[in-house]
């Protein structure tokens, strides 16, 4: 039975069929095939597997590929590395500038009484790691570093004035009560003035901290050229936001008595060259 049935099966395969295409009005043959069924089955299998392949080089090695939803475009892909690259641009420069602002912020706060807040320092140990490196310090360094220690304990002034030569306007004209001090870690000049005198800027430059702290209330931090940085604590009020460019003279802040570390109505002023404090009576006059 089953010898009968494939014999039946390759009959109706391979019988021929005569496909003929005659002119309708005169009948006349104008073309005819012969054909089988095992034809016809490959014919149509064979030009399937063509079709596939012709539109899958089309879509792959084509610009055609463009028009079909979920394809995207070469020019789109482009654009999108470039905003991929420059988002990673962005946030090296977010994180060096948080790095930067937490290093003042801690100076304010009183967290770091004196810190080196050169910014090319600060990004430089961002890039390192430093989990593979020995940093304990030989004897011979230690000694070497205690000696420099003590010679140079207080001696921040002379270090931090190379690059400022230019004149600084006084914020305030007064009396300064406290003067700076560094052996009592006091780095600024307090002048006492009445509550509500405007204070004015220093330099020419832009606000790097414009905030309220609970230790030295209402707060104004600008960054001038030569790696100057001018601080202004215990006001009552600040006229300017971080990121405004400023020139000298302006108005800043108004005078106040704010902060838990005040005692009356005064000005806190800090002077910062290269991360180091510096005496403000040596470049500004506050003699009324």
């Amino acid at each position: 039975m089953a010898k009968e049935k494939r014999k039946k099966l390759k009959k109706k395969l391979l019988h021929k069929y005569r496909l003929v295409i005659l002119n309708e009005d005169t009948f006349e043959e104008r073309v005819s095939f012969k054909l089988t069924r095992l034809n016809v089955f490959v014919l149509v299998t064979f030009s399937v597997i063509l079709l596939i392949v012709l539109t899958t080089f089309l879509i792959a090695f084509t610009s055609l590929r463009e028009y079909i939803p979920g394809y995207s475009s070469t020019a789109l892909k482009e654009k999108a590395i470039r905003l991929n690259e420059k988002i990673d641009s962005l946030q090296q420069i977010t994180l060096r500038d948080s790095v930067y602002l937490s290093s003042i912020r801690n100076v304010l706060t009183g967290e770091i009484k004196s810190e080196n807040i050169n910014k090319d320092s600060l990004f430089k140990s961002i890039e390192l790691d430093l989990g593979d490196i020995d940093l304990t310090p030989s004897k011979q360094d230690s000694l070497l570093r205690e000696e420099v220690a003590q010679e140079d304990k207080y001696n921040l002034f002379e270090t931090a004035t190379s690059n400022v030569n230019f004149v600084l306007f006084p914020p305030v004209k007064g009396e300064i009560t406290q003067k700076y001090n560094p052996k009592e870690k006091h780095y600024a000049v307090d002048i006492v003035v009445s509550e509500g005198t405007p204070v004015k800027a220093t330099a020419d430059g832009m606000v790097i901290f414009s905030e309220w702290t609970a230790a030295t209330g209402y707060v104004i931090i600008i960054e001038h050229s030569n790696n100057l940085v001018s601080v202004y604590k215990h006001n009552s009020s600040l006229t300017k936001e971080q990121g405004e460019l400023v020139t000298a003279g302006e108005v800043i802040a108004i005078v106040g008595n704010t902060g838990e570390l005040t005692t009356g109505p005064h000005l806190h002023f800090e002077l910062w060259s290269e991360g180091y404090s510096v005496d403000p009576e040596n470049f500004i006059d506050f003699k009324l």
